[in-house]
């Protein structure tokens, strides 16, 4: 099992920003690989911290940590936030670039190699997408299909990604060799920082792509046809893989990741596979026994035979007739009726001479007399 996050870095649960980043700060100098060479086993835990770091110093990845543990990232892949907030009713989007060098960008390389520089991959996947669609009770019965347009970033098919006019390309950055940053000393700490030339990428494109202005991206809106799976709940996520943002310098799209909510129903309340529901029934119904017309999730008919001498509170099932189970839609969840027994609070003359009739006729019950004897017994001591 992964171990949690949070004691990775040695912090409380609630620990603030600033906690976090002197946290991994201290865990990042302690297992940094220039100053445990050889140590495997130091190796490890730096990149430990620095899975951890990377998701708790996000607010957005956090929260679906804290949520969701570890399978908040089961199968999303690398790059970007597929955690972001939604945005508008109905449905929203969030996108986030990639981190290339997150101990870089923390500690300003303050533990870059020394020697010959590093040519570094200027390939990078795209970033993950979110978006919240919401879906009534029936859709999530039956399943749907739903049309979601979202903005994103498109490879720019002039450049075809790589940025540069048609006919030239992009080339490597004199600077710094192609490595994306430079190296320099400041005492006895060899410092590394982003190359000024090429801003990290390792290339410099001197004739931009007239279409994407060299940045061999563009931004679309894009409309795609999502399919629901009946069963779905709130928070069931879907993976449509490499409908993300585009990758940079042809690096593969990431995924867009679908949050299903499913909205309040005004007759049925959901409890896992199964539906609950109340009923109201006439005090002499429950007492004779009756047959009650209800609804069922997608808009049908059923009867529900109330047996005679059904008490207030009481459940009638009906098995089948709940929500399907997600990925096995053969298998269904029961109906769970509440019987509301409806006590009139006015009556005429007639019903009440009837039912004063009846109160002599019938006399004390078996519960209210053994209940009256519990209390003469109690009086008594």
């Amino acid at each position: 099992m992964a171990q949690d996050y949070y004691q990775i870095l040695g912090v409380a649960k609630g620990a603030s920003e600033a906690e976090l980043k002197a946290a991994y700060r201290k865990a990042a100098m302690k297992y940094h690989p220039d100053r445990n060479p050889g140590d495997a086993a130091a190796e490890a835990k730096f990149k430990e911290a620095n899975e951890a770091y990377d998701v708790l110093r996000d607010p957005q990845k956090r929260a679906a940590y804290d949520r969701f543990g570890h399978d908040a990232f089961k199968n999303g892949g690398g790059g970007g936030n597929p955690f972001g907030g939604g945005g508008g009713p109905g449905g929203g989007f969030h996108f986030e670039g990639n981190f290339d060098d997150l101990f870089e960008d923390l500690m300003g390389g303050l533990f870059g190699g020394g020697g010959p520089q590093t040519r570094r991959s200027h390939v990078s996947r795209g970033a993950d997408l979110r978006y919240n669609l919401n879906v009534d009770l029936k859709d999530a019965y039956t399943g749907t299909k739903v049309e979601v347009a979202y903005p994103t970033t498109v490879t720019c098919e002039v450049c075809h990604g790589n940025g540069a006019k048609p006919g030239t390309k992009p080339t490597t950055c004199p600077t710094c060799g192609g490595a994306g940053n430079v190296h320099f000393r400041q005492g006895f700490f060899q410092m590394s920082r982003t190359c000024p030339d090429c801003g990290g990428t390792g290339q410099v494109i001197k004739d931009k792509c007239p279409e994407c202005k060299g940045s061999g991206r563009l931004r679309k809106n894009k409309k795609l046809q999502v399919n629901v799976p009946a069963g779905v709940d709130d928070g069931t996520r879907l993976r449509l893989a490499g409908e993300g943002e585009a990758g940079l310098h042809g690096g593969e799209a990431g995924d867009l990741f679908v949050f299903v909510s499913v909205k309040p129903h005004p007759i049925f309340k959901r409890e896992g596979m199964n539906l609950a529901m109340e009923v109201p029934v006439g005090m002499v119904d429950a007492a004779l026994g009756t047959e009650v017309e209800i609804p069922t999730v997608t808009g049908e008919k059923t009867t529900l035979k109330i047996p005679a001498g059904t008490q207030p509170g009481e459940v009638v099932r009906l098995p089948g007739f709940g929500m399907p189970a997600l990925a096995r839609p053969r298998d269904k969840g029961d109906l769970q009726v509440t019987v509301a027994v409806d006590v009139p609070t006015r009556l005429s003359k007639a019903q009440r001479e009837a039912l004063e009739g009846l109160r002599e006729e019938l006399g004390a019950s078996r519960g209210v007399e053994g209940f009256k004897a519990k209390l003469k017994k109690f009086w008594q001591g």
